[in-house]
């Protein structure tokens, strides 16, 4: 790995001086995780471009780690473009686009989500895309939200997405969640590692049953988590049981089209009976 990001600066122009940048590198083979150490911070910075570049056939996401704390008036952000390079992160835009219904079985490799350069192209391409049938799901394209960057339940986007394509009437996401019930599922909220630290998934719990204790007493809530060589139904839904039908429909209108950790969130109603015998599909 450090030879081939020394190489990868090298031929990409990053360094700013003779030598190799990567000092030293540390793996966690249990967690699928590596940290790099370079020798400065604007060779740190520049090496961020890198995110989503192809090593031994994986997709890497490159991050700061998490204690990581900006130094006043440096920039976070890579001056330069790495070509064939795919980021794993799509900054806001007026040209950003959420694509949910996505069949669970699909990977990173196989699913790409995109900023298009032109607002003409992006219209093209929501009314192209949604409601086309993958698998055995159909696509929800829309506009994402953009402005809001925030990453707790707490500070949600509060403007509710709406999706109109040329030809079709306007549509909210809240129509989406066919006939109310107590039970509400929230998609499109966690992304399945965020599930696999016991401490960040007692963490998530708290945060859902805080904020939807805003509009309703919760009865009960099911994150369903990933397990080792099994495929456990709904990984990556929330669901929610209310005590009452009112209270359900009230979070429905609150959260639909809110954003939790970047991401523009998407509800439906759920049957409770399924819900009660954990059939999470």
């Amino acid at each position: 790995m450090m030879d081939f990001f020394n190489a990868q600066m090298c031929l990409g122009g990053l360094t700013q001086a003779p030598g190799n940048p990567v000092l030293a590198v540390q793996i966690n083979q249990d967690k699928n995780f590596a940290f790099l150490e370079f020798r400065s911070v604007d060779e740190t910075t520049q090496a961020m471009a890198f995110d989503g570049i192809i090593f031994q056939g994986q997709s890497l996401k490159i991050r700061r780690p998490h204690d990581y704390q900006p130094l006043p008036g440096m920039s976070e952000s890579p001056s330069v473009y790495v070509p064939g390079v795919v980021s794993t992160v799509v900054p806001d835009s007026a040209h950003k686009l959420f694509i949910g219904g996505l069949p669970n079985y699909l990977n990173d490799d196989q699913v790409k989500f995109i900023c298009f350069s032109s607002d003409n192209i992006t219209d093209r391409a929501i009314a192209g895309l949604n409601g086309m049938q993958l698998g055995d799901k159909k696509l929800l394209v829309q506009r994402a939200s953009v402005g809001a960057k925030n990453a707790a339940l707490t500070g949600m986007n509060q403007t509710p997405v709406t999706l109109q394509v040329p030809g079709l009437m306007p549509t909210s996401m809240a129509s989406l969640g066919g006939l109310p019930t107590e039970v509400l599922c929230l998609m499109n909220m966690v992304a399945v590692e965020e599930l696999l630290d016991d401490e960040e998934y007692e963490e998530i719990v708290e945060d859902v049953r805080d904020e939807c204790g805003k509009y309703g007493q919760v009865k009960s809530i099911e994150i369903p988590r990933p397990v080792d060589g099994l495929e456990v139904p709904g990984t990556g839904k929330i669901f929610v049981e209310f005590m009452t039908l009112f209270d359900s429909q009230k979070a429905m209108q609150a959260l639909t089209g809110r954003k939790f950790a970047n991401r523009v969130v998407v509800t439906k109603y759920c049957d409770p009976d399924a819900y009660h015998r954990r059939d999470f599909w």
